[in-house]
C-alpha cells in the first residue's frame, strides 16, 4: 500500500530530474555552439572572459534545475494524468490555431517578462536576485539563463502555468521552447547576428534582437521586453538601439 502511495511521487520526482537534465544540456548545446559562432565571427569578442564565463554556466545549470522542476512535473501531469491542455493531434483544433497558439504563447511570456523584469529593476529585488544576472560585463552567449534562484522562479513558471489553461499542440510547444532558448541566447551574445536591414526595418522595430537588448545591459534602465518591443513603446521604456 505504502509503495502504491510513493509511486506518482517517485514518477512525479523522475520526470523532473529527466527535464532538468533536458534544460541544462539544450542550453550547454545552445549557448556553447552560439558562443563557438561568436568567437569565430568576432574573433577575441570574449578575451579574458572566462572567469565570468564560468560563473555564468554555474548560475545557468542552477536555474536549469529549477526551470526543470516545473516542466517535470507538467510532463508528468500530462502523460499520466492529461491534466493539461497539451494535445497531440493536429487536427484536435482547427489548423489556425497551431500558429495562433505559438504567437499567444509568446505574447503572454513576453508580457510575464517585461512586468517581472521590471519589478526586478526595483532597487530591492535588484539587490537580492537580478544583480546576479547583471554582473556578466559584457553578456556573452552563456549568460543567458544566468540568474540568481528568485528570478529563474519567475522565469520557470510560466510556461508551465500557461498550458493549464491554453491549449496548444506539443509540437508548437516544442517551437516556444526552442525560441525562447535562442533569442535568450543570441541576446546577449554581444554582437548582432541579425542583418541590418531587419533590425532597422518596420517589423525590427517591433522584435527583441541583441541590439535592443544589449542597451538594456549597458542603461539598466529601458528595454526590459523578450520577444516584442510594445510593452516598451507603450510604457515609453524602449530606448531603441546599441551601437551594433
Amino acid at each position: 500500500m505504502a509503495g502504491t502511495m510513493y509511486e506518482p511521487l517517485a514518477a512525479a520526482l523522475l520526470s523532473a530530474i529527466a527535464m532538468t537534465a533536458i534544460v541544462g544540456l539544450r542550453y550547454l548545446a545552445t549557448s556553447g555552439l552560439f558562443a563557438w559562432i561568436s568567437q569565430r565571427v568576432r574573433p577575441g569578442i570574449y578575451a579574458g572572459l572566462g572567469p565570468q564565463m564560468r560563473r555564468e554556466v554555474a548560475w545557468s545549470l542552477a536555474s536549469a534545475a529549477i526551470y526543470g522542476l516545473p516542466a517535470g512535473v507538467v510532463a508528468w501531469g500530462w502523460q499520466a494524468h492529461g491534466w493539461t491542455r497539451i494535445y497531440t493531434d493536429p487536427q484536435a483544433l482547427p489548423l489556425w490555431w497551431l500558429p495562433a497558439s505559438f504567437l499567444l504563447y509568446l505574447l503572454l511570456h513576453d508580457a510575464w517578462f517585461y512586468w517581472t523584469h521590471r519589478w526586478m529593476h526595483r532597487p530591492g529585488p535588484f539587490r537580492l536576485a537580478h544583480a546576479v544576472h547583471h554582473a556578466s560585463r559584457p553578456p556573452t552567449a552563456w549568460a543567458a539563463m544566468s540568474f540568481h534562484p528568485i528570478e529563474a522562479l519567475t522565469g520557470a513558471v510560466v510556461i508551465p502555468a500557461l498550458v493549464f489553461v491554453v491549449p496548444i499542440h506539443v509540437g508548437v510547444l516544442g517551437l516556444v521552447l526552442l525560441t525562447m532558448t535562442v533569442m535568450g541566447v543570441t541576446n546577449h551574445m554581444g554582437w548582432e547576428m541579425f542583418p541590418r536591414w531587419l533590425v532597422h526595418s518596420r517589423l525590427g522595430h517591433w522584435l527583441i534582437t541583441a541590439t535592443h537588448h544589449q542597451r538594456h545591459h549597458d542603461e539598466y534602465r529601458c528595454n526590459y521586453g523578450l520577444y516584442f518591443r510594445h510593452w516598451d513603446h507603450w510604457c515609453g521604456t524602449d530606448k531603441g538601439l546599441a551601437t551594433d
